[in-house]
């Protein structure tokens, strides 16, 4: 009888223990990991691309543009965390950061569904000088971060 009492409170005191335990909280990141493209271009090498690829370049570069623009003034690189930038890492602001990018990724769905029906009106040329003017803001803004 003892040993089942025993039992029982060491099993309490063990679920107790994991259901109140501290949990570690990880940093969050100012800007998504995925706000990343992986190659820019040079003109000659989008003009041998065919138009669909040219359409999923120029929908992927708004899209980085679109999760970096918001954070220009903290940071333009993904991978800075609150702490980083010295703010409190506190629910209240994980929230604001939370919704900010619900909200973000809201916008990046219909602006995708959008330009998935429309882009593929535009002329090659302008999808072109749209993903080069993408790409220099891209760059602008590595840049900025080394000012």
């Amino acid at each position: 009888m003892k040993a089942k009492v025993s039992l029982i409170c060491t099993l309490f005191l063990f679920l107790s223990a994991i259901a109140f335990g501290q949990k570690k909280v990880i940093p969050k990141s100012i800007i998504q990991r995925s706000a990343l493209i992986s190659k820019y271009h040079d003109s000659k090498e989008l003009s041998s691309m065919p138009k669909k690829e040219l359409l999923e370049l120029c929908i992927e570069r708004a899209s980085v543009i679109t999760k970096t623009l918001p954070y220009v003034a903290l940071a333009t690189k993904s991978g800075v965390t609150m702490i980083d930038l010295g703010i409190p890492d506190e629910s209240d602001y994980r929230k604001l950061l939370d919704d900010q990018e619900e909200e973000i990724t809201t916008y990046l769905e219909l602006t995708t569904n959008f330009q998935r029906k429309i882009l593929p009106y535009a002329d090659k040329n302008r999808l072109i000088a749209a993903i080069l003017f993408y790409e220099n803001i891209l760059k602008s803004l590595h840049e900025f971060e080394d000012n």
